[in-house]
């Protein structure tokens, strides 16, 4: 195994304050690079889902479960599968208290194609508390681009799946679809402010571009208005 070299912690700092230039230069690029995503247009959603959860029967709008925004992570779980992806149970693994998430007025979910019944033994297993729900026999995972009945891309004509997240804005009953992303999209996703950084809303902040989303729910890691996640009023 090949190991950083050893430097003396003067020259460890010399190194640490230049990276620390391109550091912040990536972090100005993510914060314009995210205002560009919060420009995008958006389309509404027209064809009527059904989902099943813990609740039984759902449409998309319910999974909203009144709030404003929906984040759904695309969990490769394929209705012959007897256990979820890996690397998708890896990722879900990484969700932190959606209480946070929730203070500004932003939801959470898992979507998959396998069934309900298959679906439950297996976040049970995991002890995972957020929402999933089961698209079977819905056009979902097909229209949001992460089932293909297609090639898989080896030649073999195989049907596969891929994961990704979607996030969608609601307008009192209408539902839009705002953002995708896939595979190595997801990379670095997981915290409450990753997941806002792919919302058409955002941060809810004063210094986001776009102006004119900021909210009042708004609460910046490390601000006044942060709460311990029981303290929040939902």
């Amino acid at each position: 195994m090949t190991l950083p070299r050893i430097v003396s912690r003067e020259e460890w700092r010399a190194a640490r304050e230049e990276l620390l230039v391109r550091e912040k230069a990536a972090t100005r690029a993510r914060d314009a690079l995210n205002a560009e995503r919060r420009g995008l247009p958006m389309v509404e959603i027209d064809k009527e889902y059904v989902f099943e959860g813990g609740d039984g029967k759902a449409t998309l709008l319910d999974l909203f479960r009144g709030r404003q925004q929906l984040v759904v992570y695309h969990f490769m779980f394929a209705p012959e599968w007897d256990a979820g992806c890996r690397s998708c149970s890896a990722f879900l693994d990484q969700i932190g208290h959606l209480a946070h998430l929730r203070a500004r007025g932003s939801e959470f979910a898992a979507v998959s194609r396998a069934p309900y019944t298959r679906i439950l033994p297996f976040k049970a297993r995991m002890g995972w508390t957020v929402p999933w729900y089961s698209s079977y026999e819905s056009d979902f995972n097909h229209d949001f681009q992460v089932s293909f009945t297609g090639d898989a891309g080896d030649g073999s004509g195989e049907p596969y799946e891929r994961p990704g997240m979607s996030c969608f804005l609601r307008d009192r009953d209408r539902v839009f679809h705002t953002y995708s992303t896939y595979e190595r999209g997801l990379d670095g996703l997981g915290s409450t402010t990753s997941l806002l950084d792919l919302t058409a809303l955002g941060r809810q902040e004063e210094w986001e571009e776009p102006k004119g989303r900021a909210s009042s729910l708004g609460a910046p890691a490390g601000s006044a208005r942060v709460r311990y996640h029981d303290e929040y009023e939902d």
